[in-house]
């Protein structure tokens, strides 16, 4: 489906539904290519293989904390074990719910408690080269009258991923980005013993990311912007290569 098609097909399923106690995410694929989404922990019955152009709607459980992503260059090989170029998780199948994802990955992280969802974007384990976007459609922010900003890594992040943090695929190609506490294991990075609480600052790495992405967490303290809590929004649409 051409993507203005599909956009007209995601205003009119937002009509219908609207005002709905459960919560919907909207998994919204304009990349060129497929991924394939994971879960940690588990979601539920989260259909993985998302095609170019594709809109799927998952309904929510009704409290949930953890993390999504979009793994990439997925395959099945001769002794039918599937593994992802990026973000895989180890199950070996296509469902990839509960295990961590390998690293680097961007990570979307969410809190949902009824009608309230907490949601952010995060860098803190690197980047996987796949632009996303959270938006919040209708709600408040939760105890105000403010919209439910969006946030979202839109940017190629490879243009600033110094030689030190480039992840390559096994035949040497750039995939990906390494947050630098998970290339380094430095507490100064990982924001950790001496470096935990108010000594976690911004390093040079950190700062590079959020001059691209500036609506994602960058470092483990980051708190620009914060993680918002929406209430009672219609949906969220989850846009890989928006």
């Amino acid at each position: 489906m051409a993507p203005k098609a599909l956009f007209n097909l995601l205003l009119f399923l937002l009509v219908i539904t609207g005002g709905s106690s459960v919560q919907y995410f909207y998994y919204l694929n304009q990349c060129p290519y497929t991924v394939w989404l994971a879960a940690s922990p588990g979601i539920g019955d989260l259909m993985p293989e998302r095609p170019p152009y594709t809109l799927y709607i998952f309904p929510t459980p009704d409290q949930w904390n953890g993390s999504i992503w979009a793994r990439t260059k997925c395959s099945t090989d001769a002794s039918l074990h599937f593994s992802c170029e990026t973000g895989d998780c180890g199950s070996g199948t296509i469902d990839c719910q509960s295990p961590p994802p390998k690293y680097p990955v961007t990570l979307l992280n969410f809190g949902i408690d009824q009608s309230v969802v907490s949601y952010e974007v995060s860098l803190n384990h690197g980047y996987n080269d796949v632009p996303v976007r959270i938006e919040p459609i209708g709600g408040t922010l939760e105890g105000r009258s403010d919209k439910c900003p969006t946030v979202d890594c839109i940017q190629d992040l490879s243009n600033v991923c110094p030689s030190t943090l480039v992840a390559k695929n096994k035949d040497g190609w750039a995939v990906g980005c390494f947050s630098p506490c998970d290339a380094f294991k430095d507490p100064q990075f990982c924001c950790t013993g001496n470096f935990s609480g108010q000594a976690c600052q911004p390093n040079e790495y950190s700062k590079r990311f959020k001059e691209l992405c500036g609506l994602a967490h960058t470092y483990p303290a980051d708190k620009t912007p914060e993680i918002y809590r929406c209430k009672d929004a219609a949906s969220y649409n989850i846009t890989f290569c928006p």
